[in-house]
């Protein structure tokens, strides 16, 4: 008994920490779920189901909840462009259950590699857009597929193309069905360097997008049999808390702030799942 309510309280705190810094960022959590969860079954008693699999479609069923959570939240200070997320959920829902599907032929070691490859990249992209001084592109209102969005007294505008929208979002959904991260890790610096997004509404629309990836990345997993069921309600709860909290204090820092933190977390992570996987 004793044992079963450490793993409960175990379960949920990593759900709460994943969700409150994944939807402080945009990410979903799945770039703080997934090693935690790596680390906890290679230490603690109880953990023994985690594989590449399990905690892949542990992790999408952790962002449907965080996204739900979060995107309530944003919906009320209207930062969601439902719009662009819509046209981007096209091309992210077929990718995601297409990756969900490859991963099922990765080994643990290679997975650990080429997720904090990924990750690192990530930042990297982000850390070169701050030193380079890259700045989104002007554009007209006028211009086709042109959108503005109003934060504070501060005016955005910025310009949506569908065909490079929906190829750019179907590998961002093969992406995340595959390593579980629920999209938003890669969104949104596609959202900040190719289309121009202010940080806040990124950040906003990829928590709703991220309902949507990860339902069907997760639908995928089930029918592939994946899914630790004994675990998963022990996950919800601090996904849902978590996911609020975030939200919360999403709209209380600023751009520079946010992408300042998304790049150091990534970094972090990055590394350590590299570290695991060569170890």
């Amino acid at each position: 008994m004793r044992r079963l309510l450490l793993v409960i309280m175990i379960c949920f705190t990593i759900a709460m920490l994943a969700a409150f810094v994944g939807s402080l960022a945009g990410l979903g959590g799945g770039v703080v779920l997934i090693p935690l969860l790596f680390l906890a079954s290679g230490n603690i008693e109880g953990f023994e189901w985690v594989t590449p699999q399990t905690v892949v479609a542990m992790s999408l069923f952790v962002m449907f909840f965080t996204g739900i959570s979060s995107a309530l939240s944003f919906a009320k200070t209207k930062r969601i462009d439902y719009k662009a997320g819509g046209l981007f959920l096209i091309g992210s829902i077929p990718g995601s259950m297409c990756g969900a599907w490859l991963n099922q032929f990765v080994q643990a070691n290679t997975f650990y590699i080429y997720f904090g490859i990924l990750i690192i990249l990530i930042a990297a992209i982000l850390f070169y857009r701050q030193l380079r001084g890259i700045q989104p592109k002007k554009v007209d209102i006028s211009e086709k597929g042109a959108r503005q969005a109003k934060l504070g007294s501060q005016v955005y505008t910025y310009n949506i193309r569908a065909v490079p929208a929906l190829i750019i979002a179907f590998i961002v959904g093969m992406l995340s069905g595959f390593f579980g991260i629920g999209g938003g890790a890669i969104m949104v610096p596609v959202m900040l360097l190719v289309f121009g997004f202010p940080a806040h509404i990124a950040t906003a629309t990829s928590m709703f997008m991220i309902i949507f990836v990860s339902l069907f990345g997760s639908i995928a997993h089930v029918a592939l049999g994946n899914v630790a069921w004994a675990y998963v309600l022990f996950f919800i709860p601090g996904a849902w808390i978590g996911g609020k909290i975030g939200a919360l204090i999403n709209q209380k820092i600023s751009s520079s702030l946010l992408e300042l933190f998304l790049r150091i977390l990534l970094i972090i992570m990055g590394i350590r799942m590299i570290l695991q996987g060569i170890g």
